[in-house]
């Protein structure tokens, strides 16, 4: 392949491809989407975290929370209107400390109770408890491990929707723009036989498909990288996310080109996107709906990609807790290039017989 061949393919595709609906409603689709959920559900507007404190002594572990800018802190002279509060949502945590906390922290190891909100977002979970280890660290002078043990209250569902139709909105971004620019891409230059003129000229069908998947896959990245903004759900884990879309993006790619080298005309391809729906949004139904057996999840290749964004994003872990998810992505991305390359060669086998 030369590449300043596919370079100028990638600048032909960008500013004269086609701009029919399918780029407006890759674009403003997920953005849509991604503004609904969160002004309907979820913290676009949001105040911080919420953390309720019933300090049953004297400890100085107040006046330290009250300094920090990442949580509103409220106080409450009692245990019952600390659950209270709890439980109709006006904090999303609410912690009893004890009389003796200073002895606590001087034994070396720091066990709390929390009385939780069902519906407090897995953001603001995480939150608190980083505010809290650094706040008691700060108090104590030493790095001491800290216990929460947390007690659900009110609707003990624990996932907001807001979190719960992440995936869907993620998946969208992604997998919409990586697919069906480049099938869409594909389906308009053999409908306009300019498919076969690019073929005679030097390029090769390979760098064609090349071109056109990076395009599909710089657009599928910015989407899910934008919707996360949107969500407010992009965190320290940025580079690992970033790395995991952008798997997610070749893999749409590799869908779109595989779809745009069989399929004849836009019909049957919205068409092969409403019924493809299933392979392609099956993860994310899993996640809408909880109580759904989990291991459903893992049948789906697009499993692979948003299991992973949503443990870095929403549920705080780190990249050594997706590793073996990463791994299968890898392979998964690999295996669908392999199939691609094959098409790609067939197609210019083909292509060589027709103008020889």
């Amino acid at each position: 392949m030369n590449l300043k061949r596919i370079w100028i393919l990638i600048k032909n595709e960008i500013f004269h491809g086609p701009k029919d609906v399918v780029l407006v409603m890759s674009i403003v689709m997920p953005v849509l989407l991604a503004l609904f959920v969160n002004l309907a559900f979820g913290n676009i507007f949001s105040e911080r975290a919420a953390l309720g404190i019933y300090d049953t002594g004297d400890s100085q572990l107040i006046a330290m929370l009250e300094s920090s800018e990442s949580i509103n802190l409220k106080i409450y002279t009692n245990e019952a209107n600390l659950m209270s509060a709890v439980e109709n949502g006006s904090v999303d945590m609410g912690i009893v400390i004890p009389a003796d906390f200073n002895d606590i922290i001087s034994s070396g190891t720091v066990n709390m109770q929390a009385y939780v909100w069902g519906e407090i977002p897995s953001k603001n979970l995480v939150i608190i408890g980083t505010v809290l280890t650094d706040t008691i660290y700060e108090l104590s002078g030493a790095e001491l491990p800290v216990n929460i043990e947390t007690v659900a209250l009110g609707d003990e569902s624990i996932m907001p929707w807001s979190d719960r139709l992440l995936p869907l909105v993620v998946l969208m971004a992604i997998f919409f723009g990586g697919m069906m620019i480049p099938a869409s891409s594909l389906i308009n230059e053999k409908n306009r036989h300019t498919l076969e003129a690019l073929n005679v000229s030097p390029a090769s069908i390979g760098e064609i498909f090349t071109a056109k998947g990076t395009v599909g896959a710089i657009l599928a990245l910015f989407m899910g990288i934008l919707t996360l903004i949107i969500s407010g759900q992009l965190n320290s884990s940025f580079l690992s996310i970033v790395l995991i879309m952008a798997l997610g993006a070749v893999m749409a790619t590799e869908f779109g080109l595989l779809a745009g080298a069989y399929i004849k005309d836009m019909n049957t391809l919205f068409a092969f996107w409403k019924f493809g729906g299933l392979l392609l949004f099956g993860p994310a139904v899993v996640y809408m709906f909880p109580q759904m057996p989990q291991w459903i999840g893992y049948i789906f290749p697009t499993f692979y990609v948003i299991k992973p964004v949503i443990d870095l994003s929403v549920n705080g872990l780190g990249l050594g807790s997706i590793i073996t998810n990463l791994t299968i992505l890898v392979i998964i991305v690999i295996v669908f290039a392999l199939v691609v390359s094959r098409v790609v060669s067939r197609l210019s086998t083909r292509a060589l017989r027709l103008n020889g």
